[in-house]
């Protein structure tokens, strides 16, 4: 679970503050008996329109960190999050108090005083923050012990913009930085007379690791000065794209690639669209659809209508993969040498209403039921058949973190154009970068976007679908 800090908790109080206000307010005035706070109907009408919005705010990472990002970042994280919310909780609304009078125009008032006076808020709070935390008694004197790279990469990001309340007091180094404008305070021989001679509260130590009676020495003289000590490591080299430091009992873990999916408030929220999601689809198409394509899979060749394999799922666990057939029974999946056989332009083996299939994606229907019962997700990185992945984990760099995720019916490599056949090994890269590209930046907006270009993508068609 993520710790928020203080901004974020005081973004979520005063959203969920501002939400009860309004709504209470918007209800108040389309009421004829008059609004009753604590009615149960009014409560479990607040309670779902509150719910729904932290759902959704979470989900779109409205309540990450902005400081060091303009306001309009934060205004277009809020904007996706109104959207998702007002879809939300009309659907809701509609389903289940339809019959509640003005119910159209409370939600329409609603949704329409939130976006007035939300930015107005979240933007009082912005400078709110700043003010407090630049406070003479609030600011936090530094002495950053590097001047390399991650020293002032700390320095530019977290002190220049004065944001994070910090102040700095100057560098230690064992090289003179030119660009450090008098702020040289000495070398690192020297720590104990800096600290002594000078006013401040951390100490940010951003040298190497590689030396640790250094390291310990610096530790030692700050922290019987009584300052605190921050360390701050540049793991990038080891391929660190996404850093996360957890407890584990008592030790500290270092996670290098954290993911938004690590996340146990995430992987619920996905759990949950995904369930939706799949069983809209399984009750308002898969149930007339079904029916109709084993008719035209009987009749275009003899078999069973749905084609089913193992393979990789979920931490290389192997799971059942189902498709609508499109091949012909007698059609070998790997060749003399065991490799597999993938599908190719014209292929033989495809029947005629699988070409038909396989170009519309109407063959991955039946996966929506492995959806349901947990072993796949409507967007992740295709799940390969085994033959494929045994083949492609050698020669293709990063192939198995593709397995950090659940497989999904679509994912964001085959919007990119990345999909079928992939002889070219620098095909079979490319649809791994582009895999890893999402499960390092999902997100539930990243999720609908590729829902949607997988749907346009069905109505006109694609070249590498065969």
């Amino acid at each position: 679970m993520r710790i928020l800090n203080f901004g974020s908790k005081t973004k979520i109080i005063a959203d969920l503050t501002l939400l009860s206000i309004i709504l209470s307010g918007t209800q108040s005035l389309y009421s004829s008996s008059g609004y009753i706070f604590f009615e149960t109907q009014n409560a479990l009408i607040l309670l779902i329109c509150l719910t729904s919005w932290f759902l959704a705010a979470n989900a779109l990472g409205l309540y990450n960190d902005f400081r060091a990002k303009p306001f309009s970042s934060e205004w277009v994280v809020f904007l996706k999050t109104l959207v998702l919310y007002t879809l939300v909780v009309s659907f809701i609304f509609f389903l289940f108090f339809g019959k509640l009078p003005y119910i159209r125009y409370i939600l329409s008032v609603h949704c329409a005083l939130i976006f007035l006076f939300a930015p107005v808020q979240k933007l009082f709070i912005r400078v709110m923050l700043k003010v407090l935390l630049n406070r003479n008694e609030a600011v936090k004197k530094v002495l950053i012990v590097g001047a390399g790279e991650v020293g002032m990469d700390f320095y530019e990001r977290y002190i220049k913009n004065e944001n994070y309340g910090f102040r700095l007091t100057g560098f230690v180094d064992d090289k003179k930085n030119p660009t450090l404008n008098g702020k040289y305070l000495g070398n690192t021989s020297e720590i104990e007379k800096v600290v002594n001679r000078h006013e401040l509260d951390e100490i940010i130590l951003t040298l190497p690791m590689d030396d640790e009676r250094q390291m310990k020495k610096i530790v030692s003289v700050g922290e019987k000065a009584g300052k605190r000590i921050r360390i701050i490591q540049d793991y990038q080299h080891l391929g660190a794209s996404n850093l996360h430091v957890d407890k584990l009992g008592t030790l500290t873990v270092i996670t290098l690639r954290a993911l938004p999916l690590d996340i146990r408030d995430n992987q619920i929220f996905k759990r949950l669209f995904d369930i939706v999601f799949s069983f809209v689809v399984a009750v308002f198409f898969l149930s007339w659809m079904i029916p109709i394509i084993s008719i035209l899979i009987k009749l275009s060749s003899r078999g069973p209508v749905f084609f089913k394999q193992v393979r990789l799922g979920l931490n290389n666990k192997p799971i059942m993969c189902y498709k609508f057939r499109s091949m012909t029974t007698k059609s070998r999946e790997v060749d003399e040498s065991g490799n597999f056989i993938q599908a190719c332009k014209n292929d033989p083996r495809v029947t005629a209403i699988g070409r038909f299939l396989r170009k519309t994606n109407l063959d991955e229907l039946p996966q929506f039921f492995c959806v349901l019962s947990g072993s796949m997700s409507v967007v992740g990185p295709r799940p390969h058949p085994v033959a494929l992945n045994l083949k492609s984990k050698d020669y293709v760099e990063n192939y198995m973190k593709r397995h950090w995720v659940k497989p999904g019916i679509t994912g964001w490599a085959q919007t990119q154009g990345y999909r079928g056949e992939t002889r070219n090994p620098i095909m079979m890269q490319k649809r791994v970068e582009s895999d890893l590209w999402y499960i390092e930046n999902w997100s539930f907006w990243l999720d609908l976007q590729i829902i949607l270009q997988t749907l346009v993508n069905m109505v006109k068609g694609e070249e590498n679908a065969y």
